[in-house]
């Protein structure tokens, strides 16, 4: 039987001719599907439904039902009926997660479930009182979708003999964008700060920041920095690459590599050697960090970081963590943390929602170099091993919070001010920043705990009262017997202090400043190194603390928008522990220095 061309046109208007065998008729009528005035939503959209009941399969009515999408981020909300149903619909095609809630009940958690154009997926959700479940039962066609039984019986009926070849012009075929959901970051900044501490960088610093969706699937951000000491006269850079998949189900990875120049120091041999020959600090960190779900309400998220630190000598070290969270619905959520080497600074970052906040915590994580000491001319990184629970409760307006740690720290670092000409350069390391230097004060423990009061006065204004108790060392003011190094780290010994932190966060009605107002009433005769915490929100730094984002106005046709950010850090200079010499003389050790900085945003 000879091919003809058959002419559709009548019946497929505007979509053009296709030459076809008849046997493959229903093939190409398919092709052409996008040109027919199907119904709003019967191909582009799905739905998902499901049932409530209690073990004993009682229909529960009044159940929250909570529609996070794959960021993790509320889509949608409802009640569950007087027959404990639920629907949610027109919903994207793509993977979301459903948490259910009822008083009485622990709540019941499901993730990874995936929605299909013209399909409806049902639920099955059972609530106990130990662990609830949900189960994905089937995914059916929803009613009135174009692909129905009778079609997919002709096309099962059919044997074509050959496929198509070619298209005629007038059908247009649709690619998924290489490229999509693009945002980025631009920032200009100076002041005085300390790259040895959690988003400080040199005295004159650019930063950017780069995120965008990779063929829909696949989340790729690249950021970088360039510092410039201006009284040091030093420069660093780095650069830090992040991939995930955006549907949640595999790892994220970064990617860090650093490099700092050593500012000169005049007759002082940095660790044997003239500042003229100093290396540069190089470091490298590759890190992993994944999230499991265990059970019905009880998250794992786990991780580790291979870093390499070059100053001298090349140390090699693994950083692993962990963090358990069990949510226990109407009664708050309880959480277990475990990390050893660095702050796990990556596992924080895993709790930002918003994209353009997660943006300035990639630079603020890249801005902060690992803390790398000199003892015996011989370069040490401080290492931490923690190990910490934290509970948080949430009842209408108000929060609290309540956390407890153990903390071990090894070759512990701190600043130390007017040392150089006693100490000598095979313990002190210069700042990056400043004329101060990086003294290596020996290992120490210490326990401490956080009872955390937020109230929420509406979306714009909280208010934050923290007390709690830690680890300090003190000198008890005594002089040094010597001037040397091993004499310094004996004369400190670790005490235990209470403090009491307030903080204010709020909107400036009108202009729009975002404010972070805090302050901590402690004695501030000892050194207090501060606990970064990982299983709550509640942290809390030494003396008068005060950052301000400032929008501006716009030029015409800018794609983004302008953003004044200023930081001030312990502005009193509170926390600083002066140590008498045997000759007389008075330095300085501090954990938090005086920081001064602002800058100027771009973000797109």
């Amino acid at each position: 039987m000879a091919d003809r061309p058959v002419d559709i046109s009548g019946s497929l208007t505007g979509c053009g001719r296709l030459s076809a065998r008849p046997l493959v008729l229903g093939i190409a009528v398919l092709l052409a599907v996008p040109c027919f005035a199907a119904p709003s939503g019967t191909l582009t959209t799905g739905s998902l439904t499901g049932l409530v009941t209690d073990t004993a399969g009682v229909p529960q009515m009044g159940a929250t039902v909570f529609l996070y999408n794959r960021y993790d981020k509320l889509v949608q909300k409802t009640i569950t009926s007087l027959k404990g149903d639920f629907l949610f619909e027109p919903l994207i095609p793509d993977t979301y997660s459903v948490r259910v809630s009822l008083a009485s009940f622990v709540p019941a958690l499901k993730r990874n479930i995936t929605v299909l154009p013209g399909m409806q997926s049902v639920l099955a959700i059972n609530m106990a009182s130990v662990l609830s479940s949900i189960e994905l039962v089937y995914s059916a066609p929803k009613a009135g979708v174009l692909m129905s039984d009778e079609w997919k019986w002709v096309l099962r009926s059919q044997m074509s003999t050959r496929p198509i070849l070619r298209s005629l012009p007038g059908l247009e075929q649709h690619e998924t964008s290489v490229f999509s959901d693009t945002n980025g970051l631009l920032r200009v900044s100076a002041g005085e700060s300390s790259p040895w501490l959690a988003g400080g960088q040199p005295d004159l610093g650019t930063a950017f920041a780069l995120a965008t969706s990779l063929f829909g699937n696949n989340r790729f951000e690249f950021t970088g920095n360039f510092g410039y000491g201006m009284e040091t006269a030093t420069q660093t850079h780095g650069f830090r690459t992040t991939f995930s998949r955006a549907e949640a189900a595999g790892p994220e990875v970064k990617l860090t590599m650093q490099q700092a120049d050593l500012p000169v120091r005049s007759g002082i041999a940095v660790g044997g050697q003239q500042n003229a020959n100093l290396p540069a600090l190089r470091t490298l960190s590759l890190t992993m960090i994944d999230r499991a779900q265990l059970a019905d309400g009880i998250d794992i998220e786990y991780g580790a970081s291979l870093e390499s630190v070059t100053f001298f000598d090349r140390l090699n070290y693994v950083s692993p963590f962990a963090r358990v969270s069990y949510d226990l619905g109407g009664r708050g959520r309880l959480a277990f943390g475990y990390s050893s080497g660095a702050p796990p600074i990556d596992l924080i970052q895993m709790d930002a929602r918003d994209r353009r906040e997660s943006l300035q915590q990639e630079l603020a994580a890249l801005s902060l170099l690992p803390r790398v000491t000199l003892r015996g001319g011989r370069a040490h990184v401080q290492r931490t091993e923690n190990l910490e629970a934290g509970y948080q409760f949430a009842t209408g307006s108000r929060t609290y919070s309540f956390g407890v740690y153990r903390e071990i720290v090894r070759d512990g670092a701190l600043t130390i001010t007017g040392a150089d000409d006693l100490i000598g350069g095979f313990d002190l390391l210069p700042e990056l920043s400043s004329r101060s230097s990086v003294f290596n004060i020996g290992g120490y423990a210490r326990t401490g705990y956080t009872a955390a009061v937020t109230q929420d006065f509406s979306d714009d204004y909280s208010l934050t009262l923290a007390y709690g108790s830690g680890g300090v060392l003190r000198t008890e003011e005594r002089a040094l017997e010597s001037d040397n190094p091993s004499a310094i780290r004996r004369l400190l010994h670790r005490g235990q202090q209470s403090w009491i932190t307030g903080r204010f966060n709020g909107v400036v009605p009108g202009a729009g400043t975002r404010f972070h107002a805090s302050y901590q009433w402690t004695d501030y005769r000892a050194l207090t190194p501060a606990h970064v915490y990982f299983t709550q929100s509640t942290n809390s730094y030494a003396g008068l603390n005060l950052r301000l984002r400032q929008p501006l106005p716009a030029f015409s046709g800018m794609p983004g928008r302008l953003e004044a950010t200023a930081e001030l850090r312990n502005m009193l200079a509170q926390g600083y522990l002066p140590i008498t010499t045997a000759s007389g003389r008075r330095m300085l050790l501090t954990h938090t220095p005086r920081a001064v900085r602002g800058g100027l945003s771009f973000i797109f």
